[in-house]
């Protein structure tokens, strides 16, 4: 048995690339045991992984926690959002899951957009203009390109409902999740009968809705898994409302996020409906709102730059005069889905270390040009922002957003914030707290803040003017592809 204080929560991240499962001790966060494993993405024109490599994943993370596993009296799933997961009437994949990041189905956007009430009549409906990451349209490019692959189907999930559904046996989702699909109507909280017969998708494939603080099922007979038979499973959630719950937020603390994709959000009481398109108006995981902005492009994006100028990613070097806009996987914020990367300003005199930078400066501008639309008009805009994610403890990435920010930046001690939050709504089902609450009473947002600094207006100025002149080019190109 383990030196645990209270009863022993699994929370579990199910990202791109990789599952993480941590054990927790429900009563004072520690982290008890934790284990990790990889799954792959296809390369190419889309971006596919098989669902049963994430099971396989986290049955291997499971078992690298030991015997801390099978004390869990309750589990949770938080995974990458907007995945597209078909399967057959035996629960096995139909396909491979079309990933948040494949942005083929960008035509379909248009289309859906168009046919169904413009960005304004999306937006009122279901909080989000829809673009090529929702799981909406890419149904409808399966539709059009795969129709064997849909009469196959007899139920559609994300990729958290997925390994939900296997440890429970009931198809389940939450209404954070659900939100990122563009077939959840915000308002009525429900799913949204004209979009699903627009697109010919029955809504019998579809999850049911767990309200927070429910319990989505207990675990089933499985083999390979050290959880013992009738473990609690809670509903899970995509991978931004579980780092919300992880970090403990509050409405109005606005946080950065620095991963494979980048992203901006708060929590606020008001339900968001932006018409612009640039704000996805999520629902988080405990009745509030998650307004969001998200980048295709961040580390990885800049890893990729470094590794083609042969530079370790830290090796930056002030400039003023070269311009990178990184949209190597096309970008959705601004809304390019089909853009690539864009270099101006080289010079004889430029060096790699000074190109690097300037990726850096174009990850980062996406992502703070947004920020102000995330955050509610009452919001204190001097406030920290809390960086986290894989980039966050970069020296380059926090120098880089505190100099175009021009606002402090705190970065949290704790890692793995998604699997913290899952573990957190894992152990609120034990509690019955409030998951946030839980996590601010683990204190997963401590961690040194690094003050302010002067913005750099002239960074910011010369960036969107290059994306504004650039931007009927990049516009007609993604249309012709």
């Amino acid at each position: 048995m383990s030196a645990a204080e209270g009863p022993l929560v699994v929370g579990v991240d199910t990202s791109t690339q990789s599952t993480k499962a941590l054990v927790v001790d429900a009563s004072t966060g520690q982290v008890v045991a934790s284990g990790q494993a990889p799954h792959t993405v296809s390369s190419g024109a889309g971006r596919e992984s098989d669902p049963r490599q994430w099971w396989n994943a986290l049955c291997e993370a499971l078992r690298q926690c030991g015997d801390a596993a099978h004390e869990a009296a309750a589990v949770s799933i938080g995974g990458q959002q907007h995945g597209l997961v078909t399967l057959d009437e035996r629960g096995e994949p139909v396909r491979p899951a079309m990933l948040w990041n494949d942005v083929r189905s960008a035509p379909q956007a248009r289309r859906l957009i168009e046919e169904l009430g413009g960005p304004k009549g999306w937006a009122e409906r279901t909080g989000s203009v829809p673009g090529a990451s929702f799981t909406v349209t890419k149904w409808a490019w399966l539709a059009e390109h795969e129709p064997d692959a849909v009469r196959a189907t007899k139920a559609v999930r994300l990729p958290h409902d997925y390994l939900t559904e296997r440890l429970t046996g009931q198809g389940t989702t939450d209404r954070g999740d659900a939100s990122g699909t563009g077939w959840w109507a915000s308002g009525t909280e429900s799913y949204d009968e004209e979009t699903l017969a627009h697109v010919g998708l029955d809504p019998a494939l579809l999850p049911r809705v767990v309200r927070p603080g429910e319990v989505a099922g207990t675990v089933r007979e499985h083999h390979g898994l050290p959880f013992s038979k009738g473990t609690l499973v809670a509903p899970g959630t995509g991978d931004n409302a579980a780092a919300a719950l992880g970090l403990g937020l509050r409405p109005g603390t606005p946080v950065l996020s620095l991963g494979t994709s980048g992203t901006v959000y708060a929590v606020s009481r008001h339900r968001p409906a932006d018409p612009s398109g640039t704000v996805a108006g999520f629902a988080d995981a405990h009745g509030d709102w998650l307004p969001l902005a998200c980048t295709l492009n961040c580390t990885l994006a800049v890893d990729r730059v470094a590794a083609l100028l042969g530079l370790d990613r830290e090796a930056v070097e002030p400039t003023a005069d070269v311009t990178l806009l990184p949209y190597l996987d096309g970008e959705r914020t601004p809304n390019l889905p089909n853009a690539s990367g864009l270099l101006l300003g080289l010079r004889h005199d430029t060096t790699a270390g000074q190109l690097l930078q300037a990726a850096y400066d174009g990850a980062v501008h996406s992502l703070l040009g947004a920020l102000d639309l995330v955050l509610d008009a009452d919001a204190d805009r001097s406030a920290p922002l809390l960086l986290i994610g894989g980039g966050a403890r970069g020296t380059a990435w926090q120098q880089t957003v505190r100099r175009l920010s021009g606002r402090p930046v705190q970065v949290p001690e704790a890692k793995e914030l998604v699997a913290l939050g899952a573990a957190a709504q894992a152990a609120g089902l034990l509690t019955g707290e409030d998951p946030a609450a839980v996590a601010r009473r683990w204190n997963t947002a401590a961690g040194p803040v690094l003050d302010a600094v002067e913005r750099d207006e002239a960074t910011l100025a010369r960036i969107a003017g290059v994306l504004s002149d650039a931007a009927p080019l990049l516009e007609r190109g993604s249309q012709d592809r």
